[in-house]
């Protein structure tokens, strides 16, 4: 009986020893990353992930940076649905060569962001170079949708803490997301839609792509909508969101964040 007892309280000495250590091994990325994902300072610029909210709200972002053929499947979709608000991030040389699409997607009323100009790690760049990519993008969209984008989404969504303080500087919020579909990797529809619907929260921003390299996000993108509205969610914009709570000053990432890094390093 004694021998039993040592071998259950050995295996929860080592299940808590072996969590500690992914505790320790999480808290050590996110010190070595910290110029991505840190708890700024009191008033310091920071990335928005999701919103704190207790209403079921969650808003769809779709960013475009290359082709022709994917947008118009998806804001066709969004207009079988009826889903009248979705937050676009535009790429300013994508949106130059296709001024149509940019207007349908005005037209249709939903929200436009800036995705910035290159499409580059920004982090990389010199101060001079990160503010003239954001300037010349801020340009380019005011004069094809007739509204200054206040909304950014950096390339790759890349960026560091001087990156934030210029994008700060020029009035701009910088949006993420805390829901990857991964529909850029072509995982399949199946997939695309179980990463949204699952890891799904209320103040979520989604990441889903309208560039022609994602094959699968029209297909992916109707289901997903229907699951939602079956566990009550209302789609809004990103502004929409950021109405609901103020963010200034919060972490960069939720707790789950850090979950989710403790989790794969346990290997859960």
């Amino acid at each position: 009986m004694n021998s039993f007892f040592y071998v259950l309280n050995g295996r929860k000495i080592k299940r808590t020893f072996f969590v500690l250590a992914a505790a320790l091994f999480a808290i050590g990325i996110i010190y070595v990353e910290s110029d991505n994902i840190t708890v700024f300072s009191e008033g310091a610029p920071a990335a928005i992930y999701s919103v704190p909210t207790d209403k079921k709200v969650i808003a769809l972002t779709f960013d475009i940076s290359w082709g022709e053929k994917r947008p118009e499947p998806i804001l066709n979709v969004l207009k079988d649905k009826g889903v009248e608000k979705a937050t676009f991030f535009l790429s300013s040389p994508w949106s130059k060569s296709h001024p149509d699409i940019v207007n349908q997607i005005k037209t249709a009323g939903f929200e436009i962001g800036s995705h910035g100009h290159k499409h580059v790690n920004y982090s990389s760049l010199s101060d001079e170079e990160i503010k003239t990519q954001l300037t010349t993008a801020n340009s380019i969209l005011t004069d094809l949708t007739g509204k200054e984008p206040n909304l950014l989404r950096l390339p790759n969504g890349d960026f560091d803490k001087r990156v934030l303080k210029i994008a700060d500087s020029l009035n701009y919020k910088v949006i993420q997301w805390d829901t990857d579909s991964q529909d850029w990797k072509n995982i399949g529809v199946d997939n695309i839609v179980n990463r949204v619907v699952s890891k799904a929260h209320p103040g979520d921003i989604v990441l889903l792509h309208a560039s022609d390299s994602c094959k699968q996000t029209h297909e992916a993108l109707p289901i997903i909508i229907d699951e939602l509205r079956k566990q009550g969610y209302e789609f809004v914009t990103v502004s929409d969101l950021l109405t609901q709570a103020d963010t200034k000053g919060k972490e960069v990432r939720d707790q789950a964040t850090l979950q989710q890094a403790i989790d794969d390093a346990a290997g859960m």
